[in-house]
């Protein structure tokens, strides 16, 4: 036998361990689309809430939003300035390239809302934009690489 043959015992061990892999990449493979489909239905979940529920009232100048901005002490500017983050934001959640730097930005937003509920508002209504922080940090993660994307080809733009 040659330095370069195989003993006929090890062929099946090397083509077992082959298969192993390769079974484990198609299971893995399969786990992360299920796992990016499932951060697109809460993407788009939240980009609606963001947008129709969120932002729109705020800019309608619907009853609530005002007496709540009123609540917060800051003025009636800071409602159309959150109205705009949160529609630029949901936006930008559903467009594949930018979602991850949308969700990174949008984690600020909740963290903010859920200072607002607790120290001025109402404390157990921090959990709802915690829970979305959580979804949007995982998105966040998930969209790494595209974000990281983006941001080099600013950075080239800039010509820095």
């Amino acid at each position: 036998m040659t330095a370069t043959q195989i003993p006929a015992t090890q062929i099946p061990a090397a083509r077992n361990s082959a298969a192993r892999n390769s079974a484990h990449d198609t299971a893995a493979g399969e786990n992360r689309r299920v796992l990016r489909k499932a951060l697109w239905g809460a993407q788009i979940f939240i980009a609606a809430f963001l947008f129709f529920a969120s932002a729109l009232p705020k800019f309608a100048g619907q009853v609530d939003a005002v007496e709540t901005f009123n609540e917060i002490g800051w003025g009636q500017w800071f409602r159309y300035v959150t109205g705009a983050v949160e529609a630029a934001g949901a936006i930008a959640l559903v467009i594949p390239r930018l979602a991850g730097l949308a969700a990174a930005g949008l984690i600020g937003l909740m963290g903010g809302a859920v200072l607002t509920q607790i120290l001025v508002l109402e404390p157990a209504w921090a959990l709802l934009p915690a829970a979305y922080a959580a979804v949007l940090a995982a998105v966040a993660w998930d969209r790494r690489a595209e974000s990281r994307r983006v941001l080099r080809s600013l950075r080239g733009r800039t010509g820095r």
